[in-house]
């Protein structure tokens, strides 16, 4: 996992950086930091819990994992696909879906465009119940 955009850091393959690789490879959902940790508990790695989440900060940084925060406010994360996208997240499981918005697209930039911003940036987070939960 390192970020080939230069204008992104780029995140050296240490140890705990792999096993933090590894446990996000091993679902699609969003999980806590503390989710995370027991996953790389379980497979045998040891990584420290503060380790966890400045790994998990800096992939995000480097645009390799996606973060949000969830209704009661919590960090979330999961690997994310190259391009921009938004997610559709069940509020009971965290099943994930990764959707395009174009329609957000076009009205982010009219916005930013009417009062004069440019080199926008944002973020969607759509929370519901998926069709397995209702």
């Amino acid at each position: 996992m390192t970020s080939t955009d230069p204008q992104r850091p780029a995140v050296r393959p240490t140890r705990q950086r792999r096993a933090v690789a590894s446990a996000l490879a091993g679902f699609d959902d969003f999980r806590s930091a503390q989710e995370i940790h027991d996953l790389i508990s379980q497979q045998g790695e040891s990584v420290g819990l503060a380790t966890v989440y400045r790994t998990l900060a800096a992939l995000a940084e480097a645009g390799e994992v996606d973060m949000l925060r969830n209704e009661d406010g919590e960090a979330i994360w999961r690997s994310c696909s190259d391009t921009h996208h938004h997610h559709l997240v069940c509020r009971s499981c965290g099943a994930t879906i990764e959707v395009e918005g174009p329609a957000v697209e076009r009205w982010t930039n009219a916005i930013a465009a009417e009062h004069g911003y440019a080199d926008i940036s944002h973020t969607l987070e759509i929370f519901g119940t998926c069709p397995e939960c209702r």
